[in-house]
């Protein structure tokens, strides 16, 4: 087997081109500084206004950042995307799959847990990680060393989390990418970085009391950050080269 990188650490992305999938989002805007910081050429992939990621672009250190407006849940908006990422910059070489959302609901409360939201948050954090994953991936194989990062929860193996179908959903990321980690090495490494709670209005209605319980759960003392989570991701490509198919775990110990 002839590989065309010996996946030794580096201490920089220089040359690289890094896409954020949900990088207005607060893990994904971290993510973006933090690659952004060690050289990689970031691309934010966003939903909506294609202003809206004006604000960290210009943020970003270094030059030669972009965006993209795409939804993770429309294939044809991705594909698009992808087209338009190597029109501008010609290559990706990590790609960190951040997007997505969710909603608090008992795990008791089936009714709740109705068919209509149970589609919706496969969707947006299953289905869609998949279709973002496979619009880039020719970009990713082309150069033999792509990276994908899936931002996963420990929900996927604690079974607790804002609802049983981002429990499963997690779940779901988890063990496709264990498989793919298998199906596109040695090209594409594949990772899941799994936080616990973090400090973000990722789930709407939690507020300062259950921070204030999370915290006092948690073995080493407080909620997740975003630049946590982004310090995981950046790990995966830099200091983690020899890596892939695996979790890691950044939750203060929450699931211990």
């Amino acid at each position: 087997m002839t590989l065309l990188s010996d996946f030794a650490p580096t201490a920089t992305l220089d040359g690289k081109v890094a896409v954020v999938a949900g990088g207005t989002g607060a893990i994904g805007a971290a993510t973006a500084h933090r690659l952004a910081r060690l050289g990689a050429r970031v691309v934010v992939l966003h939903r909506g206004d294609a202003a809206k990621a004006a604000p960290l672009l210009a943020g970003l250190a270094g030059s030669g950042h972009g965006s993209v407006v795409a939804s993770i849940t429309d294939s044809a908006s991705l594909h698009a995307a992808a087209a338009a990422v190597l029109a501008s910059h010609g290559r990706c070489d990590i790609l960190v799959n951040s997007a997505g959302h969710t909603r608090a609901v008992p795990a008791a409360d089936l009714d709740a847990l109705d068919d209509a939201l149970i589609d919706d948050i496969m969707a947006a954090n299953f289905r869609g990680v998949i279709a973002t994953l496979r619009a880039f991936l020719p970009m990713l194989r082309a150069h033999g060393d792509g990276l994908v990062v899936n931002v996963s929860s420990i929900a996927a193996f604690t079974g607790i989390g804002s609802n049983l179908a981002y429990v499963a959903a997690k779940a779901g990321i988890d063990a496709v990418g264990d498989a793919l980690a298998r199906a596109l090495a040695p090209q594409v490494r594949v990772l899941s970085v799994s936080p616990g709670a973090v400090q973000s209005s990722f789930v709407p209605g939690r507020g300062a009391e259950f921070a204030a319980k999370t915290a006092a759960a948690t073995p080493l003392g407080r909620m997740g950050l975003p630049d946590d989570v982004a310090a995981a991701v950046e790990a995966c490509a830099t200091t983690l080269r020899f890596a892939t198919g695996t979790r890691i775990v950044v939750d203060g110990g929450r699931h211990l």
